[in-house]
Order: structure tokens, then sequence, then C-alpha cells
């Protein structure tokens, strides 16, 4: 009897096993528009501990903040985007930041002037950007005091760009100014 349980079992394993299998084999279907901002954030995710280098647009000689975005945008999307962040600011649509997904432009003053640095969120309050402290691509969150204080507004891009000023200023600081969630 004990030898007729354990052959059960073991044909169970192969046929749950051949039932995984069969599921690899289904082809890959094209990514709907809806998942073009997670491309878009797993593209940049991809260049996370790059070097950092001003002026930067190619991943094996560093990339600086607007050449990571660019080059995430082109990989993922097939889009050019602006060379400069502040003229990223214009491109897209204004997002509220309490309404912030996955593959949105997130865009600081970090040079004494209004969006002189962008990233890409991720979720969860999380961000990937190119900074030069540290030197190379990583991800952070947005309530850290440094990058709440100079949060200057979002843009989703790829669903229709419209030109305007990137939603934020002072009300998003105050969004982002929420204790982060446990």
């Amino acid at each position: 009897m004990q030898r007729a349980g354990a052959g059960a079992i073991r044909l169970l394993a192969a046929i749950a096993w051949l039932a995984v299998l069969a599921g690899c084999a289904v082809p890959p279907r094209p990514v709907p528009a809806s998942d073009a901002g997670a491309q878009f954030a797993l593209a940049a995710l991809a260049l996370v501990g790059v070097p950092y280098r001003l002026g930067g647009e190619d991943p094996a000689t560093g990339l600086d903040c607007s050449g990571l975005v660019r080059v995430a945008a082109r990989s993922a999307l097939g889009i050019e985007l602006p060379r400069q962040a502040e003229a990223m600011s214009q491109v897209g649509e204004a997002v509220d930041p309490t309404q912030l997904r996955v593959g949105d432009l997130v865009f600081f003053n970090t040079q004494g002037r209004p969006y002189s640095h962008v990233g890409i969120y991720l979720d969860d309050g999380n961000f990937v950007h190119a900074p030069t402290q540290r030197g190379v691509v990583r991800v952070e969150r947005l309530w850290q005091s440094y990058w709440r204080t100079r949060f200057d507004g979002a843009r989703r891009i790829g669903n229709g760009a419209r030109p305007g000023p990137a939603a934020g200023g002072g009300a998003a600081a105050a969004v982002l100014a929420a204790p982060a969630p446990p």
C-alpha cells in the first residue's frame, strides 16, 4: 500500500510540474499601454548603480538625472525627451502629487532653481534618480526631508503630451509632508 501512495504522489508532482512548464510555453503578450509606466520604471531600475556623470547619456560611461530619464524613456517607451530637466517639466500632463503613479516624472529644485532635477516615481513613495551625492543611480524616498522640501511637481508622459508646468509647488510639499506609511 505504501508504494502505491508514493507512486501516486510522484505522478501528481509530475503532472503539476508539466502544468507549470506549459504555462512557460505561452508566447508573451504585447505590453498594454497601461503598463507603459511600469516598463519605464523598470528600464530606469535596470540602471541602478550606474555612475553619475554630468551631462551623461550613456550607461557605459555614466548618467546624470535627465540622461537617466532619457535613456529609460527611449528604451521602454520609444520616445525622445528634452535634454534638460526644466524642459522635461513641460512635457506630458501635470499630475497632482496625491495621484502619483509608477512611471511619473518627479521634479525638484536642487540648484536654487525650479525643475533642476528629475527622477521617475516607482511606488510607495519611492523614486529612482541619478544624484551627484554618492555618485550612482539609486532609489530614494520622496518624503525624506531633503526631497520633500525641494519637490516642484510631477508629470505623466506617454499619454497624450500637453504642455504646461508640472503640478506641485507649495501644495505638493504639504502633501509630501505627510508621515511615511509604516
